[in-house]
């Protein structure tokens, strides 16, 4: 009888096991620039193009979070590799720290950025009519160090749980910075604009998530 109770309630805490987040999971993707948020054997893999500027993307990550990141990444069944395409100086702030944060702070830094892009966005663009021109004298590390700090977007990497070594290790040579950028020029070169998407290697331009999410359903997400 003691055996038979002691299966039941091993068998009853799996059922009430509650299934991984995989929203909040990243993985290195292709690449050392590169992070995978999500379920690394999901059937699905979601590839997008953007950029941490760029508003429509920012739009995009606002009406398809409810379902892409809360259902379709979380249960396991998508997994979403993040490219990034770098329009300019602040948009290569963003990315070096995205980068340098760490799995663990990815997904949640990846969500500030976007929530917040107007803000840290305006911030910086104001920081750079007031010292723009002296700062052009700096050493690239040290003029993205400036905008990422004037902008909001290391407090934004705080928050997301980065730690204070990480963040300074992401401006504390070329190195870095070169790679991020390498990696962002070795993107498809048959991409027109962002966000564009690849669902399981098929590229999907000029769609927004009401296009996207048929043909995500469609390729398994769930």
């Amino acid at each position: 009888m003691r055996l038979l109770l002691l299966s039941l309630a091993v068998a009853t805490a799996a059922v009430a096991a509650p299934a991984r987040d995989w929203s909040a999971v990243a993985t290195p993707a292709t690449g050392a620039a590169s992070f995978t948020i999500g379920n690394p054997a999901a059937k699905v893999h979601l590839v997008e193009y953007l950029s941490y500027t760029c508003p429509h993307c920012a739009h995009f990550a606002e009406e398809a979070s409810g379902v892409l990141r809360g259902q379709m990444i979380r249960s396991g069944s998508v997994k979403l590799e993040i490219r990034n395409m770098i329009a300019d100086k602040v948009d290569l702030t963003a990315v070096t720290l995205a980068r340098c944060v760490g799995p663990a702070s990815f997904p949640r830094y990846h969500e500030l950025v976007f929530a917040r892009q107007s803000d840290w966005v305006r911030r910086a663009a104001e920081h750079d009519q007031a010292n723009g021109q002296r700062e052009a004298l700096y050493p690239i590390e040290a003029r993205l160090k400036a905008i990422a700090e004037a902008s909001g977007l290391v407090a934004i990497a705080r928050e997301a749980g980065a730690s204070a070594p990480a963040i300074d290790s992401c401006f504390a040579d070329r190195k870095t910075i070169d790679r991020v950028a390498g990696a962002a020029m070795a993107v498809r070169q048959d991409v027109r604009g962002t966000p564009a998407f690849e669902i399981n290697g098929k590229l999907v331009q000029g769609a927004g998530w009401a296009q996207l999410q048929p043909m995500l359903r469609a390729a398994g997400a769930r």
